[in-house]
């Protein structure tokens, strides 16, 4: 658990540069998950608008991990706007650059549910409310821009972008952050200083 001043310090190197390792990586994961979406779309047929939805999730998960190693207020927004920077300027993301405007707000409703537990809760909830927060403020930014309101299938894709949000931006991310806390790679950083004696003991094992 940080201290108030240590959350108030600025950022050290290593921190900085795993947001920045993890923001270009996850650009282009995220355009890796645009070619599913595609191929997802087609496989719907006539129900292929709804595949981003399905996969919307996906797009949220470098926030939740970035949090969750640092633990630091606004690295998952940074995180998220890195990602989305990747993906228009060296990707040529079709979205263009309201993309970046998108990933500020995903990356600030993933955020928000850490923020509320004040950067020490980090339970199977806190990943799911992030999820939803993450998914559901953006929806209504992307539901303006793409012109869903009035929509009689409004907010079907409301509750499903809504679901996705928590199982694969949310719950996903919970497994991906134990998953590389157990290999032991993220001992140099903020999330390993709340491990007990038994969970170290455990992991090298």
């Amino acid at each position: 658990m940080l201290r108030r001043d240590e959350e108030r310090a600025a950022l050290p190197l290593r921190d900085i540069v795993l947001m920045v390792v993890l923001g270009v990586t996850f650009g282009f994961l995220y355009w890796v998950l645009v070619q599913a979406w595609n191929a997802l779309a087609v496989a719907m047929g006539p129900a292929g608008d709804l595949a981003q939805h399905v996969l919307f999730g996906g797009w949220l998960l470098v926030a939740p991990l970035a949090i969750a190693i640092i633990r630091r207020p606004g690295v998952g927004i940074i995180a998220e706007i890195l990602a989305s920077v990747v993906e228009v300027v060296f990707l040529g993301s079709p979205v263009g650059p309201t993309l970046v405007i998108a990933a500020a707000v995903q990356g600030f409703g993933s955020e928000l549910a850490f923020a509320l537990g004040r950067y020490r809760r980090f339970g199977w909830g806190t990943y799911a409310l992030s999820g939803l927060l993450g998914a559901g403020l953006v929806f209504f930014y992307s539901a303006f821009r793409s012109g869903w309101y009035g929509q009689n299938i409004f907010w079907l894709r409301f509750a499903m972008q809504c679901a996705s949000g928590v199982v694969l931006g949310g719950l996903l991310g919970k497994v991906l952050v134990d998953a590389l806390r157990a290999t032991g790679v993220l001992a140099n950083f903020n999330i390993s200083r709340d491990d007990t004696p038994a969970e170290v003991v455990r992991r090298e094992r």
